[in-house]
């Protein structure tokens, strides 16, 4: 097969590509690219295609991969990954924005309701939510971890008791 009669091949199973995507997408758009996305590989690698070959299952299957890379390619963008050692972080995306916080009255009233903590509870506290770890915490202000890991837990609770209005 040449060139030109692969290119028209290819061209005339557009439409069947498009309605296959409804197997796994069936947003508009994300269907266009993935027919999109699939005639590009098929034109690129086209010397991989051989003469013997059903082209119309190779493109399905061409389409098939790219959207399963696809797939697993935006959920690692969507998740993060804890390598700490005693697993701090959860494995999960974060679903919270803030739109310009500092102008926002909530926000200046919870981080007000959070400095009214006591210091015991609050600088353990802002230490862990600034990305220190507990045994760090504990080092840093002579505590056992234990104590240190209490006082956080005792800051959530007052911070959440002060906070009920704004759920």
């Amino acid at each position: 097969m040449t060139a030109l009669e692969f290119d028209k091949e290819i061209a005339s199973l557009r439409p069947t590509l498009r309605g296959f995507t409804h197997r796994f997408t069936r947003d508009r758009e994300e269907s266009l690219d993935l027919v999109q996305d699939t005639i590009l590989k098929a034109l690129t690698y086209r010397n991989k295609f051989r003469e013997d070959t059903n082209l119309k299952g190779w493109l399905f299957t061409i389409m098939r991969n790219t959207y399963i890379n696809n797939y697993r390619k935006s959920k690692r963008e969507r998740t993060s990954t804890d390598n700490t050692k005693e697993l701090y972080h959860l494995n999960v995306e974060d679903m919270h924005t803030f739109n310009r916080p500092e102008g926002s009255v909530e926000f200046k009233e919870v981080w007000r309701n959070v400095n009214d903590v006591k210091d015991e509870l609050l600088i353990p506290f802002k230490m862990h939510t600034t990305g220190y770890k507990y045994h760090e915490i504990a080092e840093h202000l002579n505590l056992p971890i234990g104590t240190v890991k209490n006082r956080i837990f005792h800051a959530r609770k007052e911070i959440q008791k002060k906070l009920i209005g704004y759920q």
